[in-house]
């Protein structure tokens, strides 16, 4: 494929995106753990912002600040629209050389980054707002053949995370190899924050991510175990099991989620007065509503 057309369908494909955002998603969570909505897209809408003066043959020295901060502004859709048809205009330009931080480039490999950022972005940004991914197999085919031979050196940069295993299929497995789970939902971080927080002991945060008419059934006593309803309700049974168990830690062994639902299996310990630790394993299941935890149904092996 025509490298200008690799770049500018990955551009379009992004900017079709970022139009389908609702008001009440810039705040959301993305696979990228630092970005929310608005911070991703201010990236990828900085790296177009850079794409003509770049491609005109400028440094960076030369443009220096003018494009940090808050490209966004009150109206994020149409700052992505206007950015994306300028950098797809600058693609065409004819140039020697691009002067890019780690040195000259040529500008077709300069191009070949760009798009490889467009679709793994445009990945991210539309699971985070819960829109088909636009992953074209061709575009996908031509990034993968790309990326091959520069994956460790992404890597090496701490540009991407660890590569998971796995995953056959094309674009999952592209996006695999830029470190993103392809089965990650908006709903991940939310569980992984709670598994964290249950196992710091920290209640104030445990109970910041559930609703207020969170339900918790636990798994004694037998056979059915407890259950009980409402925040404050949960809350005095979770300070009991912290305050009553001598150096509790739950540990976080693996985690599924699907939609608004979720299975984390976990491992639970104490100390004992012999000095070494109890445990069991078992699995929660959770349901989750409008970005928190409202149902937790815990179950142990044995």
């Amino acid at each position: 494929m025509d490298v200008v057309e690799l770049h500018n369908r990955t551009v379009a494909n992004f900017a079709e995106l970022v139009a389908g955002v609702a008001a009440d998603q810039w705040s959301a969570p993305t696979p990228c753990t630092d970005w929310d909505v608005r911070a991703l897209v201010n990236h990828v809408v900085g790296e177009e912002r850079w794409t003509p003066p770049l491609m005109e043959g400028r440094t960076i020295a030369e443009v220096g600040n003018a494009l940090d901060g808050d490209l966004l502004e009150e109206d994020p859709a149409g700052a992505a629209s206007a950015a994306a048809r300028e950098a797809e205009a600058a693609a065409t330009r004819p140039i020697g050389k691009v002067h890019l931080s780690y040195g000259d480039e040529d500008p077709r490999e300069y191009l070949r980054q760009l798009a490889a950022d467009h679709l793994i972005h445009g990945w991210d940004l539309a699971v985070a707002i819960g829109v088909p991914a636009r992953m074209d197999a061709e575009l996908v085919a031509e990034v993968g053949a790309w990326f091959a031979d520069r994956e460790e050196l992404y890597r090496s940069a701490g540009m991407i995370g660890v590569r998971l295993a796995g995953f056959t299929d094309p674009s999952e497995a592209l996006l695999a190899a830029f470190g993103r789970d392809p089965r990650w939902t908006p709903a991940l971080p939310v569980v992984e924050r709670f598994g964290t927080a249950f196992g710091a002991g920290d209640l104030a945060t445990v109970m910041s991510l559930v609703t207020d008419d969170v339900v918790f059934e636990s798994t004694s006593p037998a056979p059915d175990g407890g259950r009980f309803e409402g925040a404050d309700a949960v809350r005095a049974e979770w300070a009991k099991l912290f305050a009553d168990t001598a150096d509790p830690r739950f540990e976080t062994e693996a985690t599924v989620v699907f939609g608004d639902r979720a299975v984390v299996r976990w491992r639970y310990s104490w100390a004992t007065s012999s000095g070494d630790r109890g445990h069991v394993r078992g699995v929660d299941v959770l349901r989750l509503r409008d970005g928190r935890i409202t149902e937790k149904f815990s179950y142990v092996k044995g």
